[in-house]
């Protein structure tokens, strides 16, 4: 990105630097900053409106290093691939696709049949496994509160980026679409943990109870999700 100098020459702090990174002029910054968007995977320099060019580069050279590493932490986005297995609500299939059939996504015993262009085919699936897994986790949290006496008005799929699960005081429960890539155990937990908020709407000894009578497993798929629930993120 070129900025205007004082003088009214132009100056490419890109170029200065080598280096792809976002600048960003402001008339209310008081200081350089400097902040890695992780989602674009991307250094942004935030620069006041009387800050030298000169200046802008010194302090981006400074942090240099630190950029680096910390780039180097954020993991990649995944995609699913063709020929990738995965599982679905704890049922593996391999994507197979078809770009010259006309189905969408259909399920063919264990694989899963994508048809279209490539460039789509990560979104239909993303699109398919948010469809299914409504239609699933609804299903599963009507029987499991049927089993304690409470009833679900609703369930919604989220896009979330912390949460996996909410339950509303209204009875309708929100889930995570990534919660369907994650084993039958780990399914299973979540859903006995947002069902026992229809009754318990905290996290007290009673609510854990209630967790693990719908759930006996309930322990191992909460471990699970706290050691690999950041890989299912992995996927947008």
């Amino acid at each position: 990105m070129k900025i205007t100098l004082l003088t009214g020459k132009t100056f490419d702090i890109q170029a200065a630097l080598n280096m792809d990174i976002k600048i960003i002029k402001s008339p209310k910054a008081k200081r350089l900053t400097l902040r890695i968007d992780t989602k674009e995977h991307l250094p942004i320099l935030t620069i006041p409106s009387r800050c030298s060019a000169k200046r802008a580069v010194e302090f981006v050279e400074m942090h240099r290093t630190w950029l680096e590493e910390n780039l180097e932490k954020i993991p990649v986005a995944k995609r699913f691939e063709n020929g990738e297995i995965i599982s679905i609500m704890g049922k593996e299939y391999t994507i197979n696709h078809c770009p010259q059939k006309r189905c969408g996504v259909l399920i063919n015993e264990n694989t899963l049949i994508v048809s279209g262009a490539k460039e789509f085919m990560h979104r239909r699936i993303c699109d398919f496994i948010k469809k299914n897994a409504k239609e699933e986790l609804f299903k599963k949290s009507k029987i499991l509160a049927a089993k304690i006496g409470c009833h679900v008005n609703s369930v919604s799929i989220k896009d979330t980026k912390s949460r996996w699960g909410s339950c509303s005081s209204l009875d309708n429960i929100n889930y995570n679409w990534r919660i369907s890539l994650a084993p039958k155990y780990v399914i299973d937990y979540l859903v006995a943990h947002e069902v026992s908020h229809l009754l318990h709407q905290d996290h007290s000894r009673e609510f854990w109870q209630c967790v693990k009578k719908l759930c006996p497993n309930a322990a191992k798929g909460r471990l699970w999700l706290k050691n690999h629930g950041k890989e299912l993120y992995l996927y947008e």
